[in-house]
């Protein structure tokens, strides 16, 4: 049985330089979700106010003037798909198949945030609980200053952690409710396609 508790003790000492980098990994890769998360939104911005105000008056009988109010330099993702659409809007599989494209865009998206709330809090328990074992063995033999360093690295782990995760969540949870606005803009455009198509 020792040998056994020697043996799982070395694995997770051995785990410990992994995590650790993986979650320097995680905390960089947050910061750089955290800025492109605030570009997004400052185009969201002008984008959403500018689609609310074309959609309000939208019908089918003008659907055919409303390619050309899409802004040609914008490139976020919704008017990329209204454009697309509109071009497609004789085959109503097209259509169909870009709202589908739609879906696994945003879901592609949303993945650095997915991960990050998942994967942060995982590697920051875990950075917390391999050092505890080497902590409590400093306590045992009274080297204080061992314990001392391992309680400092698990508690270090434990924030970035939670840091990552908790960057994850937010940004995941904004972006989804994006990514619904956009996706009932796109089927309101597309019902209004098959309105025009039944009409003729």
């Amino acid at each position: 049985m020792n040998t056994i508790s020697d043996i799982m003790f070395w694995i997770s000492t051995g785990l410990l330089v992994p995590v650790v980098v993986l979650l320097i990994v995680l905390f960089f890769r947050s910061l750089l979700l955290v800025g492109s998360f605030f570009g997004q939104y400052l185009s969201i911005r002008k984008t959403d106010k500018m689609l609310r105000e074309q959609l309000e008056t939208l019908r089918f009988a003008n659907l055919d003037e409303f390619d050309g109010k899409l802004p040609a330099n914008n490139k976020s993702l919704v008017v990329i798909y209204m454009r697309r659409i509109l071009e497609s809007q004789e085959s109503h599989a097209q259509v169909q198949r870009l709202l589908a494209n739609f879906e696994i865009a945003a879901d592609k998206d949303l993945s650095a945030s997915k991960t990050l709330t998942k994967l942060g809090p995982i590697l920051g328990l875990m950075g917390t609980l391999i050092p505890m074992g080497p902590a409590l063995v400093g306590l045992s033999t009274g080297d204080i200053a061992s314990m001392a360093y391992n309680m400092q690295v698990a508690f270090a782990t434990t924030v970035i952690g939670l840091f990552a995760g908790a960057i994850g969540f937010l940004t995941q949870q904004v972006k989804q409710r994006w990514y619904l606005q956009d996706m009932t803009n796109l089927e309101f455009l597309v019902e209004l396609i098959n309105e025009k198509r039944n009409r003729v």
